[in-house]
């Protein structure tokens, strides 16, 4: 009995490329992110988040010292002058600093006087250039406006990503930028790590960074749909993720070298944001990987998913047409 001939796999790559398997662990990775996503829910809920006074409410103000100065000194001065609760950050050097603290019992009118006369320091010379009071009240206020902005990106983005791409990769994207945003707050809760605004905008970029990644990686899963026969889902999955490794890499590296810079040389007023960029480079270039391709797997993505459909009736005008 003879054996009917199978056609070979057309791959569109040469023999000696290989393929890397990242599909065969996307049950373990599948797992791990669930349980991270969960981690990071309970973390959340159960200790908070350690929200800075662009939330809560308090006084920032700027001060230029004649000569450098120590932090805990300027903080020593000010608790002397009956403010409490405060933080001292260097910005750019130890003469400019920004000092925050919750909202203290003194009329407004008063506050810069006071908190003028509060921060000089013997034979050291202090000028007050900005002071911005914000109330409980317009803190929780932001607060609220800062998630309705999230949850607004993230719809956004689900309608950009279905009408470019498909619905299934659209949904694997906005759950891998989600599981993203959940990961780097989770961490934060955990640690107990301050969040105000520059976290904030740290998560917001992370979101636009793992997007782009997502992007790229739907693209060639797209376009390899289209040009190989014979291979399965899986199997073209693991072929365009093979063939943007490299480049999500080099992004990642060239991203984390920047963020390193920043957390040493960028002094405390982007430590933070630095710290939360640096969590979620890792985060987001592991979910753009397997997250969203592994939840498109999962919903039945194929070659028919990229190819349009010639309706039945012009198929058959068109037959007719043919002498």
């Amino acid at each position: 009995m003879t054996q009917v001939p199978q056609p070979e796999k057309q791959y569109g790559r040469s023999d000696n490329e290989r393929i890397i398997p990242f599909m065969k662990i996307a049950r373990p990775a599948a797992i791990m992110s669930i349980l991270i996503t969960l981690a990071s829910i309970f973390f959340i809920a159960y200790k908070g988040l350690n929200l800075g006074l662009d939330f809560t409410g308090g006084i920032a103000a700027e001060v230029t010292y004649k000569q450098p100065v120590d932090q805990q000194q300027v903080i020593e001065q000010l608790e002397k002058s009956g403010f409490q609760h405060t933080v001292v950050q260097t910005l750019g050097s130890s003469s400019d600093l920004i000092i925050r603290m919750p909202v203290q019992d003194i009329k407004t009118e008063d506050l810069n006087n006071t908190l003028t006369k509060a921060v000089q320091l013997p034979n050291n010379v202090a000028t007050l250039h900005k002071v911005d009071s914000v109330g409980g009240q317009v803190g929780n206020e932001l607060y609220l406006r800062s998630a309705g902005a999230i949850a607004l990106a993230l719809f956004l983005m689900l309608i950009y990503v279905t009408i470019r791409f498909e619905f299934k990769i659209a949904m694997g994207a906005i759950l891998s930028l989600f599981h993203d945003m959940i990961a780097i707050l989770g961490v934060f809760a955990f640690m107990q790590w301050p969040f105000d605004l520059t976290v904030l905008a740290a998560v917001l970029a992370i979101i636009g960074f793992s997007l782009n990644d997502n992007i790229v990686v739907s693209d060639r899963i797209r376009e390899n749909f289209r040009k190989i026969r014979g291979a399965s889902p899986t199997e073209v999955v693991d072929i365009a993720l093979t063939e943007t490794l490299r480049r999500t890499v080099h992004t990642s590296m060239t991203l984390t070298l920047v963020v390193v810079a920043m957390m040493i040389l960028g002094g405390d007023g982007l430590h933070w944001f630095s710290i939360a960029m640096f969590v979620g480079v890792f985060v987001s270039t592991y979910s753009s990987i397997y997250i969203g391709t592994s939840f498109s797997l999962w919903r039945g993505l194929n070659r028919q998913d990229f190819i349009v459909q010639v309706k039945p009736e012009f198929e058959d005008e068109d037959h007719k047409s043919i002498p």
